[in-house]
């Protein structure tokens, strides 16, 4: 399969929440472009040569400044905020719960659309702060050592609700900028991971338009360099990430033989080892400064020997791919069929790789009492508390 072939799903039955409310609602503008934008205002009354600089005005209230109430845009006219107001609403996922770990990690349950929930954590470092975003309620690859990946697929989440969760985060961290007050740089919400629930490359499109919103630079303003896509090896979407988004990219690698990474990680089965590495060692933006990342959970005698970490330089090494390895020990969850590597064979492991040349972080587990960490996002309140044909009936999209 070429790198440019369409992304086809892997279920043909993954659902993603029309744009609009239902009949009688009220639209959303969170989540759409800012051509959608325009459209939709120019269909519900704003006069189009007017429409371009409302998108300016009304973009920067929500995205710059972090304003819900149409009444507090005050660059607008009052008979135009009350026509907005009972057309439109700005609205993001609702906190369900909030969970602080002892290192400071935040972990966030949020409501979405048809009452089902998603997770989301902030990781607080020193000079940044990394907010791990959800792509999808559930997952559909099933990677064994993963616990989110236990948790079926419901629905793709849509722009709105991915750009959401940031916004959400901004709410808690109290970090929307004052109008008129001085600029300040320094930010608590830094970075973002696509690297929660879900594979960012089944829902692209959502994803694409949702870290484009975040990108502008009127409104949350965050670089492409700020912005990681992490992704189990969707070939035909690593080049559309570099020419419809430009962020940085990691790769859920995890195995250096295609029959151990066919268990760990079973997309491999559609898109195997040599595959995938064509697809980054042509990634566009891949460079010294913008190295791919090769994220490896350590897995006791599965995956963790010496001639693995040589085989996983040679792979690299091989097609030239400007590349870090992140090496990440696993998050021991209850039913797991697998177990932590030892600290001293990580070590070794790491040594092998940073001998090679190349950077070989041994990742700090974050928020591992909260269940915040790698591998451990899973919604247990919903999966206990309903089945996906309620959470489809209750949002109108049962059959």
């Amino acid at each position: 399969m070429t790198a440019d072939a369409p992304i086809t799903p892997i279920t043909q039955d993954v659902l993603t929440l029309p744009r609009k409310m239902p009949e009688g609602g009220k639209i959303n503008l969170v989540g759409l472009t800012r051509d959608e934008m325009r459209n939709t205002l120019i269909a519900h009354g704003t006069p189009e040569k007017q429409a371009k600089m409302r998108v300016g005005q009304i973009w920067q209230w929500i995205y710059q400044w972090g304003k819900r109430d149409f009444a507090e845009m005050t660059n607008l006219a009052k008979a135009y905020r009350a026509q907005l107001a009972e057309t439109f609403e700005i609205s993001i996922p609702e906190v369900v719960s909030r969970l602080v770990s002892e290192d400071g990690t935040r972990k966030y349950l949020v409501r979405i659309a048809g009452g089902h929930e998603v997770e989301v954590v902030y990781i607080p470092e020193e000079g940044r702060g990394t907010l791990c975003v959800s792509s999808q309620v559930g997952c559909t690859l099933t990677c064994s050592f993963c616990h989110t990946g236990t948790q079926k697929l419901v629905r793709n989440l849509t722009a709105a609700e991915i750009v959401g969760q940031i916004m959400m985060a901004r709410d808690d961290l109290e970090e929307w900028p004052v109008p008129g007050a001085p600029k300040d740089e320094t930010r608590l919400l830094s970075n973002i991971v696509l690297m929660g629930m879900g594979e960012p490359l089944y829902n692209f499109e959502n994803v694409r338009d949702a870290m484009k919103i975040a990108m502008d630079p009127e409104g949350i303003s965050l670089s492409r360099r700020r912005i990681t896509l992490s992704t189990s090896g969707v070939v035909p979407g690593i080049a559309r990430t570099a020419e419809e988004i430009g962020c940085l990219l990691a790769i859920s690698f995890h195995a250096t033989t295609d029959e151990t990474r066919d268990v760990l990680v079973p997309i491999n089965k559609r898109w195997n080892i040599e595959e995938l590495l064509q697809a980054l060692a042509s990634y566009p933006n891949a460079s010294n400064s913008e190295r791919i990342t090769f994220e490896y959970v350590m897995l006791d005698g599965v995956n963790d020997s010496d001639e693995d970490a040589h085989r996983l330089i040679d792979h690299i090494k091989r097609h030239k791919i400007p590349a870090k390895i992140n090496l990440i020990p696993f998050n021991e969850w209850p039913g797991s069929p697998y177990k932590r590597s030892s600290n001293n064979r990580i070590r070794a492991f790491a040594n092998i790789i940073y001998q090679a040349g190349y950077a070989s972080p041994i990742r700090k587990t974050r928020g591992d009492d909260i269940m915040a960490a790698c591998g451990q996002l899973k919604s247990a309140t919903e999966r206990a508390r309903k089945s996906r044909k309620q959470i489809e009936a209750e949002a109108g999209l049962g059959g």
